[in-house]
């Protein structure tokens, strides 16, 4: 199995390198991923200004390439440029320091890095801890592992990848798989006022944590819940019956 493997946090997160030691014995893994971070810029690609990319070695043996660009980019970079002659079996993004669950799927390099590879007829994960502090990625890393072994076995439609997200608590605790939905609550809502040494007015951009309810169908909820979320999501944005229903308007 080809593996191209990317995500946001660049090429030297504790993330990336705790996947790839799963990956690794699960066939020929491409790290393709940016060489700093890259956090919350969506599906953006570098339009206006060359890729430059590096070897990235550790313990004097090549580990992958950093991409000046986003993860969108990296994916592309990876798929035309560095496999060009043998396209990935699939694209795995991650583990990513922190939830993209709900509305993070818009934001989210990370998932940004996964959505590139369904749009390229690629299947594809995104694999998130839902933590900011310091944190053992073991566990989520060998949990993308075991969905990677699952896509030997089954079939995913062209232009649906997986959004996972794992529960930052003691394994004992999780409660297993849960296949969701994808959440609407909004992210952010609230903005810090502060003031700088300057005497000047800013605003430092926050979130509100979604209340804890008993809805596990909806990835946030089965998260906060103890559930590592499986969420399929389609690239195809077209509200389907909205759209039946528009052919009636006089536009």
């Amino acid at each position: 199995m080809r593996i191209l493997l990317t995500n946001d946090d660049g090429i030297n997160a504790e993330g990336i390198l705790a996947l790839y030691k799963t990956l690794k014995p699960l066939g020929d893994v491409t790290i393709v991923a940016p060489d700093s971070e890259r956090s919350s810029v969506g599906h953006g690609i570098t339009l206006s200004y060359p890729i430059w990319y590096k070897k990235v070695y550790k313990n004097n043996k090549l580990f992958g390439y950093g991409i000046s660009g986003t993860p969108a980019d990296c994916v592309k970079f990876g798929v035309d440029v560095l496999m060009k002659k043998q396209k990935p079996d699939i694209v795995i993004s991650g583990i990513n320091w922190g939830c993209n669950d709900g509305c993070s799927v818009f934001y989210s390099g990370t998932v940004a890095g996964a959505r590139e590879g369904a749009l390229m007829g690629i299947p594809a994960i995104a694999i998130s801890l839902d933590t900011f502090l310091a944190y053992d990625f073991s566990y989520a890393a060998q949990c993308g592992a075991h969905l990677v072994k699952i896509f030997k076995k089954q079939s995913m439609p062209k232009g649906t990848f997986l959004n996972v997200n794992v529960p930052a608590i003691n394994t004992k605790k999780i409660k297993g798989y849960q296949i969701t939905k994808q959440g609407t609550t909004p992210i952010h809502g609230l903005f810090e006022k502060r003031v700088d040494p300057h005497l000047r007015d800013y605003f430092w951009m926050s979130g509100k944590t979604p209340e804890r309810k008993n809805d596990n169908s909806f990835d946030t909820y089965a998260l906060n819940n103890g559930y590592i979320t499986v969420t399929p999501i389609h690239c195809d944005s077209t509200d389907h019956q909205f759209c039946e229903k528009m052919k009636n308007w006089k536009i």
